[in-house]
């Protein structure tokens, strides 16, 4: 993936959109100028966003409905834009941006006259909009009626659960009766059950401190994972690692099917276990397990650490691709997959690490904080809350360029695409 020239002059953060189900059913992207005066590229900033997430292939420019209503994420909305300055929004707003992107836009522009005319055209567009925060005042209604979505903060009010227009209240009520609410800022499960229960359709935010009691349901995969990625580690021979794999069928099934992917891009047909090692090898299958054992879990509730913990990997991984050999690219993977690992079993990191094997510079960096990956670490976790000083602080700590770090996050964040 090129890196287009925009990403130098930008700060990057993310978070996912989630619904009921507790899935992360959209990527939410935080876009800051650096400097904070940097004039607008709006054709370099959407250029970078369709590396990731490309206009579907059968999307038309004329589009009757908008792209994102009444569906919350989903292949119409991938990603939802969240541009933090008013002239690179304007700049966004005005050069009609691709259709399956959910934009966010302050309630104070909304209010504005000119900004109005731009929304009522892109609603006629088919564009999927959201307003960001309380309006001051009622929105007329023909400005009320661009919105599909509202997002208000987690303390704000209580959004107004789903009912007739009139009469409404609150936030939503000053936006449309029946418009969907999201909720901001969702930092604990608490937050993510409060929000639903109180009728939001969606939450933008990471609920990172979910977890079932002990491992429930997952325990009989964590097992065989946790026993082939001892032998893995150990290198024993296929023949070994085939009685561990007999365990549970279904582990094999899923290895050949990955094996078999697109993503993977094998150039013959892996049928067997076996034949499946043969072509991976014992790193590669290593990462896979690593990749798998935090995906086992099937409590709702460990979705979002799910989520969070495949992009840390695969976004500092990326970090040192073009500095670091193979093994430390491996072991940053790892070190970033399993980062939420004590959150999601409801163990400690010491105790984890008794039955689970990691390189030694990934334990510094998951037990005492230390080492030499616990900057890429750190990186990786100030990109999540998309603060923009916090962000450029663990950039130079890196001693990486804003354009490394934004192109590493948007090459992460396209290959975890690929995964699902």
């Amino acid at each position: 993936m090129s890196t287009p020239p925009v990403l130098s002059r930008i700060v990057l953060g993310y978070s996912p959109m989630i619904d009921r189900t507790r899935s992360a059913v959209a990527v939410r992207l935080t876009v800051y100028p650096e400097p904070r005066d940097a004039a607008p590229d709006a054709a370099g900033l959407l250029e970078a966003v369709a590396t990731v997430w490309p206009a579907p292939a059968a999307q038309a420019e004329t589009a009757t409905q908008p792209a994102g209503a009444p569906a919350v994420g989903g292949s119409a909305t991938p990603v939802v834009l969240n541009i933090v300055s008013e002239p690179w929004l304007r700049a966004v707003l005005a050069s009609r941006p691709p259709l399956h992107l959910l934009l966010e836009v302050p309630a104070f522009m909304a209010t504005q006259p000119d900004c109005a005319h731009t929304l009522r055209a892109l609603k006629a567009a088919g564009h999927a909009l959201m307003v960001k925060g309380r309006p001051a005042q009622e929105l007329p209604p023909e400005v009320r009626s661009c919105f599909s979505h509202a997002l208000a903060d987690a303390q704000d009010e209580p959004p107004d659960p789903p009912g007739p227009p009139d009469g409404a209240s609150g936030t939503a009520g000053r936006i449309a009766g029946r418009i969907a609410v999201v909720r901001g800022g969702v930092d604990t499960m608490a937050d993510l059950n409060a929000a639903f229960a109180c009728g939001a359709v969606a939450t933008l935010g990471w609920p990172l401190d979910g977890r079932a009691d002990g491992v429930g349901s997952a325990a009989a995969d964590i097992a065989v994972v946790t026993e082939l990625m001892q032998r893995v580690d150990r290198e024993e021979p296929v023949e070994r690692l085939e009685a561990v794999i007999r365990k549970d069928p279904q582990l094999a099934f899923r290895l050949i099917r990955h094996l078999n992917s697109a993503a993977y891009g094998l150039p013959v047909e892996v049928s067997t276990f076996r034949h499946a090692l043969m072509l991976m090898g014992y790193g590669p299958l290593k990462r896979w397990l690593a990749l798998l054992l935090v995906t086992a879990g099937r409590d709702p509730a460990l979705r979002p650490a799910m989520f969070a913990a495949v992009r840390r990997g695969l976004l500092m991984e990326e970090l040192v691709r073009a500095t670091a050999d193979e093994e430390t690219r491996g072991e940053m993977f790892i070190c970033g997959v399993f980062s939420l690992l004590d959150v999601m079993l409801g163990r400690s990191f010491d105790e984890l690490f008794r039955s689970v094997p990691v390189p030694e510079r990934v334990q510094q960096a998951l037990v005492e904080e230390t080492g030499p990956y616990h900057a890429a670490l750190t990186l990786a976790r100030a990109l999540e809350q998309g603060v923009r000083s916090d962000i450029l602080a663990a950039a130079d700590g890196c001693f990486l360029s804003l354009g490394e770090v934004n192109g590493a996050l948007l090459r992460a964040l396209a290959a975890a695409r690929e995964l699902a």
